[in-house]
């Protein structure tokens, strides 16, 4: 069967009040992006309160719903078939052809819901309904209908043509990309922080990211795993912009200079620093993390409170409360975790201590800092003027 259109649902974007079609506008948007690659013609429009793509003649289906469901924002799509008005009569003739096209050996539960979204037409909902539900209880005589708990629902919308649809497909919910601001990414090569990413992007929220890079410790092997982890993510949120940062020298230094137990936690404090000096020159609101609380030493929640002190924008951890089986469990659904457990270490596994500290003492921190301030804002001008950025779509 050809279906002409998909009726996009949409859940949290209807009770935004005034600003609701604000919230559509962007929706569309979102949308027009996914479907460019898509082979075909299509038109996102805004018609009486429903968005709808119409379709090409011809097209891939597949690739247009997997498009479609990566769009933040959509609760359902429905495939729908389009017909010409010609009447009350040719109307039921080609509601039952439909059936019998999709449903051909269809002997269950039914029921038929009607949408006038024409006032003017002369029969109501109901009356419809009653009369399409007899003339398919003809057609298929082993149905029967069930107005409460059917197996299949046939809906019926009356616009300038009737449109018939029977099946919503899953969307991956969420609110449209770019509705509630954008925030930076610290993004390695793990399996945590592409969820956290995606996690945040299907709140609205525009997503850039960095990677601290340290050849030759990292190949550039480590860095493309990261560069193909954020195309995989800008499926869902839209481009994102990647700045590569050169943490070698950085690192090294902080090694040299510092307590070996404390090196994760400063290390992670100067990167915080970094990542937070991009988010504000790129109107950035907050920064993301990967992090779960206990998953290693650097995310006890003395650890987390260390890293945060360096911070004045928001950091936001969207799987702070997960086990690492949920957060696997997600990135194997949006597709990132068997680039995630590619063996490339990225810089934060090769300078692990052997014995790390999970309860460090902010003060204690603060006196091995003080060690690095020979020549740590050097290193800092150099790491931020030597930034590679990657625009990722």
């Amino acid at each position: 069967m050809i279906f002409h259109a998909f009726l996009i649902k949409y859940a949290e974007i209807a009770i935004k009040g005034k600003n609701r079609y604000l919230f559509e506008d962007a929706l569309v948007k979102q949308m027009r992006l996914a479907l460019e690659p898509v082979e075909g013609d299509f038109r996102v429009i805004k018609e009486q309160g429903r968005v709808y793509v119409l379709c090409p003649e011809e097209y891939d289906f597949d690739e247009a719903v997997e498009a479609l469901q990566r769009v933040f924002g959509i609760v359902g799509i429905s495939p729908v078939v389009i017909y010409e008005d010609q009447g009350f009569e040719q109307m039921g003739k080609d509601v039952v052809s439909y059936m019998k096209a999709r449903y051909p050996e269809f002997s269950g539960t039914f029921k038929v819901y009607t949408r006038r979204a024409r006032k003017s037409y002369p029969i109501n909902s109901m009356e419809v309904s009653a009369s399409l539900g007899g003339l398919i209880l003809d057609a298929f005589p082993e149905t029967s209908v069930d107005v409460h708990n059917p197996q299949l629902t046939l809906s019926v919308e009356i616009r300038e043509k009737i449109y018939v649809y029977s099946e919503t497909i899953p969307g991956p919910g969420g609110m449209p990309v770019g509705t509630n601001g954008k925030a930076m990414l610290l993004l390695s090569g793990g399996i945590d922080s592409p969820v956290a990413g995606y996690m945040i992007a299907k709140r609205g929220v525009k997503i850039d990211a960095v990677y601290f890079h340290a050849p030759p410790y990292t190949s550039e092997r480590a860095k493309q795993k990261v560069v193909d982890l954020a195309k995989l993510v800008a499926r869902y949120s839209g481009p994102i912009r990647l700045h590569v940062v050169n943490f070698t020298d950085i690192q090294l230094y902080i090694y040299d200079q510092c307590p070996h137990e404390e090196l994760t936690i400063i290390m992670r404090r100067y990167m915080m620093r970094i990542a937070e000096h991009f988010a504000k020159k790129c109107g950035c609101l907050g920064l993301i993390t990967g992090e779960s609380i206990g998953q290693v030493a650097s995310q006890t929640l003395q650890s987390l409170a260390a890293t945060n002190e360096v911070c004045t924008l928001p950091v936001y951890r969207p799987v702070i409360g997960f086990d690492k089986q949920e957060i696997v469990e997600i990135s194997r659904k949006i597709d990132t975790f068997e680039t995630s457990i590619q063996p490339f270490e990225d810089c934060c596994t090769i300078f692990v201590a052997k014995h790390p500290v999970t309860k460090p003492n902010l003060n204690v921190i603060h006196r091995s800092e003080t060690k690095l301030e020979e020549k740590i804002d050097q290193l800092m001008e150099e790491a931020l003027s030597t930034v590679e950025v990657i625009e990722i779509n």
